[in-house]
């Protein structure tokens, strides 16, 4: 079973990720609304990957990605971002962030599952 951590402010995206990455029977998900909150989760439950959504208040996906490199227990965990902002520029940002890569929001529920499980191969 691999786990999966998707991190997301909005209720209903979060909602809409954790059905369609749901529909993967080898996949188990956990979703958070803050940095916070997946810090906690993170920590205690130890996912093979983390979906971060890029613009969140307070704390966003990039640094978020940055508390989870300096800390020892966190460090490994794979990341990819989880955007609106998929323009070529921003892509790049992203890539030299030590993200696995990005998934463009809106994103397609039927399809989302197979985009996890490339980027985890």
């Amino acid at each position: 079973m691999t786990r999966i951590l998707y991190v997301d402010d909005e209720p209903d995206i979060r909602e809409i990720a954790e059905m369609a990455l749901g529909l993967d029977p080898g996949f188990e998900v956990r979703c958070a609304a803050s940095a916070t909150e997946a810090l906690a989760i993170a920590a205690q439950w130890h996912p093979e990957i983390a979906l971060l959504d890029v613009m969140m208040p307070e704390i966003d996906g990039p640094s978020l990605l940055r508390m989870m490199r300096e800390r020892e227990d966190l460090a490994a965990i794979p990341v990819a971002f989880v955007t609106a902002r998929a323009q070529p520029s921003e892509l790049q940002n992203f890539a030299m962030l030590d993200a696995v890569g990005v998934i463009a929001k809106p994103f397609d529920p039927m399809t989302l599952a197979s985009k996890v499980r490339a980027l985890i191969a």
